[in-house]
């Protein structure tokens, strides 16, 4: 029977489930290379975490590992139902409370080595987290994509920590009683973006007006395993701050406040570096339980249900 200890959390309705204890040995290298070592030997423990029985589609999971730097406070692998993600916006706030909760951090900045490099994090006495995240771009503009059954529509390819194809402008609200339909908009938008020459996009998020007031713009973001995210996705907000800065909509310094399809929000900002720009995204973060996850090799689940 082997054990894992997982603490889980939610960043604005989003779960995060951290692993403290319990997972494979990685070897000594960069998060980066420990990512390869997960992927290549050990995926079904990614399985194990996150997929059903013990979760479920919507959950991303977070690996504590040893940073490579020491300058960081820890290094952190993210997988969701279907593989890896680069960086993970609300999961790094969930990282870093669930490590507050651990007595592990306290408030102030903190590196974090993430497999697309160092991010900081900034734990604020009130709790919330502000996460400085890499380098976010945009690729390409106003590129159109034919989407069967609906036309022409028309986004931006960015990098925010993962690849997103952002759009606005479509017919279906932004609601949460319109989940379903915007699932499958987003889904045949994304295999359209990936036919038309981006096939890294893994990430599709749709724009709408916003609902609360202070807020900029209401989005709709589909994950990669064709769950929707319920936060309104820091590195989706990351990218769509590099976009809005490349066409010179969003000034410097100045705030943007992205509601999600819960009416939860991040606010976001960036500052300008090279060609791109380095945004901050706050939020915050609850834990909700404190768990041992037991692997049993008799259970034909053991190590998730997979499609």
């Amino acid at each position: 029977m082997r054990r894992i200890k997982v603490i889980d959390s939610h960043t604005a309705g989003e779960p995060t489930r951290v692993v403290v204890e319990g997972g494979p040995t990685l070897g000594r290298g960069s998060a980066a290379d420990q990512l390869r070592v997960l992927r290549a030997h050990h995926d079904r423990f990614r399985s194990a975490v996150v997929n059903e029985p013990r979760g479920s589609d919507v959950v991303v999971g977070a690996s504590l590992v040893e940073p490579q730097d020491r300058s960081c406070a820890a290094g952190v692998i993210f997988f969701n139902n279907v593989g890896y993600l680069g960086m993970c916006g609300h999961g790094l706030i969930g990282v870093v409370t669930t490590l507050a909760h651990l007595r592990r951090l306290a408030a102030g900045t903190h590196r974090i080595e993430t497999p697309v490099g160092v991010v900081t994090a900034t734990l604020h006495p009130d709790g919330t987290v502000a996460v400085q995240n890499v380098r976010s771009h945009r690729l390409a503009g106003a590129v159109r994509v034919e989407v069967p059954d609906l036309g022409v529509v028309v986004g931006d390819v960015a990098w925010g920590g993962n690849w997103f194809f952002l759009t606005g402008g479509l017919a279906e609200p932004i609601e949460l009683g319109n989940v379903e339909r915007l699932t499958a908009l987003a889904w045949r938008v994304r295999q359209a973006v990936n036919a038309a020459g981006f096939p890294q996009v893994d990430h599709i998020e749709l724009f709408g007006p916003p609902r609360a007031a202070g807020a900029d713009a209401r989005n709709f973001v589909l994950c990669p395993g064709k769950a929707y995210d319920r936060s309104p996705c820091g590195t989706g907000t990351s990218a769509k701050l590099a976009c809005l800065a490349a066409e010179g909509r969003l000034a410097e310094g100045r705030p943007w406040v992205q509601e999600g399809i819960l009416g939860t929000s991040f606010s976001g900002s960036f500052r300008r570096e090279g060609e791109g720009v380095i945004p901050t995204i706050t939020g915050a973060a609850f834990v909700t339980a404190e768990s041992t996850l037991l692997l049993d090799e008799r259970d034909p689940f053991c190590w998730g249900i997979q499609a």
